[in-house]
């Protein structure tokens, strides 16, 4: 495995100090997926402003977001990401026990969130190639053919944060640590 540096605002390239100055007092803490994004600004600042698109400019609420955003990461086996995100699932009011589907893998028995997660798996599974069954499961649960869109948006943003802790394995922030996930955990992975 490869290493590479996590970086903080004080030692990050000047053009990828702003988004981990942010992040830093979102979060208290850099993730670490951001602090590996900032070896690439242009990584860093895509993803800084495609996620800030997606949660100012988005309609779904935090609970669906992090639905999407959890599911991405056990899709994709990232071990930080999931850690990550079910902190930040739960912190956003979503039921325990859906956090708990989705880290196995699993759909949620909650209609909606479990129909989220199916289209948002589906894109990542199918590689974009959805059936009309797909979307139609989607919008029935409530959604708009314009949230299929917006799926998207998800899909891409956790495609840079779970891809780069992927790589380069980063160990868990302290905050994250309680909620620490092995890919073997899942029954889908």
């Amino acid at each position: 495995m490869t290493s590479y540096p996590i970086h903080t605002a004080d030692t990050a390239p000047e053009v990828a100090k702003e988004p981990l100055t942010v992040l830093q007092g979102a979060f208290g803490f850099v993730p670490a997926a951001a602090g590996l994004m900032a070896n690439s600004p242009a990584l860093l600042n895509t993803f800084f402003s495609a996620f800030g698109h997606f949660r100012g400019g988005g309609t779904f609420g935090p609970d669906e977001r992090q639905v999407l955003l959890l599911t991405n990461a056990v899709a994709n086996g990232s071990e930080w990401a999931v850690a990550f995100h079910t902190l930040e699932s739960l912190a956003d009011g979503v039921d325990a026990d859906v956090v708990e589907a989705l880290r196995r893998g699993e759909r949620p028995a909650d209609p909606r969130m479990a129909a989220l997660s199916a289209l948002t798996r589906a894109f990542i599974e199918q590689r974009g190639h959805l059936d009309d069954a797909d979307v139609a499961a989607f919008t029935a649960a409530g959604f708009t053919g314009e949230q299929v869109f917006e799926v998207i948006t998800g899909v891409a943003i956790s495609a840079m944060t779970n891809y780069t802790a992927n790589l380069a394995r980063p160990a868990l922030e302290a905050a994250v640590r309680p909620h620490a996930w092995t890919a073997g955990y899942s029954s889908r992975v």
